[in-house]
């Protein structure tokens, strides 16, 4: 008998992330690389686990994760957007938990694109009267 693997995609800036969720010892392996050799900063490391310390599954889970796009922090994010809703697929119960922390909506703040006719997104060319 396999286990039933939970598929959920997260999102975050630019970033992607596919996971795959399935029952076992607490292993993560994201881009097929470990965890901690991915992932360098320890802040990085806690923002993705806090949706697991929030439910207090741990080491209940093995995650597969496909990420791309974005910078480390972006990536960071999309996993733990990813984890959230891999959860409530595993357990429906868990919503309102996850909901309340906030862990379930994504954080659609993206670049602003630049506009013709000026230097920036916001930026004036300088006022001239003359």
């Amino acid at each position: 008998m396999t286990a039933k693997r939970f598929y959920a995609t997260g999102k975050r800036k630019t970033s992607i992330a596919r996971v795959y969720m399935k029952e076992g010892n607490g292993a993560i392996v994201v881009n097929k690389r470990n965890f901690d050799d991915y992932f360098t900063r320890d802040s990085l490391k806690m923002l993705i686990k806090q949706p697991l310390d929030v439910v207090g599954k741990n080491d209940r889970f093995d995650f597969y994760i496909n990420v791309c796009g974005g910078g480390m922090a972006g990536q960071a994010g999309a996993i733990k957007h990813g984890i959230s809703k891999a959860l409530v697929e595993f357990d429906a119960d868990l919503r309102s938990t996850l909901k309340k922390e906030g862990f379930l909506t994504r954080d659609s703040r993206i670049k602003e694109r630049k506009k013709y006719g000026q230097p920036g997104a916001r930026k004036r060319f300088q006022f001239s009267k003359r």
